[in-house]
């Protein structure tokens, strides 16, 4: 088993009348920049990296950054950025991007050459994710969402071939060209990085990348354990059916996680940060969250089978904790659960989510150090079986 940490960099100063669903509908796409105060946002950046860099040294595999834009959910638009800030002040651990949003750029060579600037300069630590983006992002980068799915897989073949042929070659697709398709700088890692798909579950997207050619690792996040045996189940039923059996490393849960002393001290050091998660960060205005044309008719439907376990603003803390959006406890709870999800659907990826929406940083740090001294190890050794 594996251990990531996830980070949003959230913007936690949101208005004191957010709780009024009128008059803020969405933290997404048309909350006003008015409460973006770039001296706080100084410190919070240089807050957030201190906490990432700090993941190195409490034994974790590897720390993920990722890209939205426009919204108090997280403050990271350009996540390469963030890597290039890390891959210097870290010598360890592996830099997942988590991932860039192919449809959202004006064209993958830039995606592709940051990429490989990255792997070259980390001497091969790079991770990276690919994403479409979320139906919010096409209203923030004012694109047609009908397009997105096949200028992801166009955008992904281009860079794929830009990072393991020799140039120059010519690309002609629907969305981009290239006369000279030509790359410098080469990525360090043969034949190319890892590639991770974060997704919630689209029929398409866990096919894709089950398929042979790719067997790429797919990230279930924000579900319940249901929801998530499903996806898992469908992504190995899949590989079976391409005819080999999927590793517990091509699967990983992202998690929201916090262990303290006892189950009630955790509990009430972390409720109200995870329902700012649930209740503020992740408040989409639906129009927004799946516009017309983003999502295929059987997404659509696998969606609305489990419409109910994205209700987030719904539910309560006991509820979001009981169901697995979260993981809160003891070291014990935490272990245990962990635990048992890992055998009963075989993942070895756990990315946890240890800074959660408006939480202190004196809290995510005793967080990291618990889950760093008290959870990872056990588990390690359970779990030493996987490849």
């Amino acid at each position: 088993m594996k251990f990531y940490m996830f980070h949003l960099m959230p913007w936690p100063h949101l208005p004191e009348d957010f709780d009024d669903r009128e008059k803020y509908p969405s933290a997404w796409v048309t909350l006003s920049n008015q409460f973006y105060d770039p001296e706080r946002g100084h410190t919070l950046y240089n807050r957030y990296l201190d906490e990432l860099e700090y993941a190195e040294r409490l034994g974790f595999d590897g720390v993920c950054v990722n890209e939205h834009h426009q919204n108090a959910y997280g403050t990271m638009p350009a996540p390469n950025i963030i890597a290039a800030t890390l891959v210097r002040r870290t010598n360890r651990i592996k830099i997942a991007l988590v991932g860039n949003g192919l449809p959202l750029r004006d064209h993958p060579q830039r995606i592709a050459e940051e990429v490989a600037m990255l792997d070259v300069i980390s001497g091969g630590r790079i991770i990276s994710g690919f994403v479409r983006g979320i139906g919010d992002e096409y209203y923030s980068m004012g694109l047609n969402p009908t397009h997105s799915l096949e200028r992801f897989r166009e955008a992904h073949d281009l860079i794929i071939r830009m990072w393991t042929e020799t140039g120059p070659f010519n690309f002609e697709g629907k969305h981009y060209r290239l006369r000279y398709a030509n790359l410098w700088p080469r990525p360090l890692q043969k034949p190319h990085p890892e590639i991770w798909v974060p997704g919630f579950g689209s029929v398409e997207t866990v096919d894709w990348c089950a398929h042979p050619d790719r067997k790429y690792a797919y990230m279930a996040t924000f579900v319940p354990e249901d929801v998530l045996e499903k996806f898992f189940k469908f992504y190995k039923e899949k590989a079976r059916g391409y005819g080999y059996e999927a590793s517990p490393y091509k699967l990983g849960h992202l998690v929201p996680i916090y262990v303290a002393e006892s189950d009630q001290q955790a509990v009430d050091e972390a409720a109200s940060h995870v329902l700012w998660l649930y209740h503020k960060g992740l408040r989409h205005a639906p129009n927004f969250l799946v516009p017309p044309g983003y999502m295929s008719v059987p997404s659509m439907m696998r969606m609305l089978e489990f419409g109910d376990a994205y209700e987030w603003s719904k539910m309560d803390f006991d509820e979001l904790n009981r169901r697995g959006y979260c993981i809160v406890g003891s070291a014990e709870t935490v272990r245990r659960r962990l635990s048992q999800y890992a055998r009963e659907m075989d993942f070895g990826l756990v990315l946890a989510l240890l800074h959660i929406g408006d939480m202190p940083h004196h809290r995510t740090i005793k967080n990291m150090e618990l889950f760093a001294s008290e959870v990872m190890p056990p588990l390690r050794r359970e779990f030493a079986y996987m490849q």
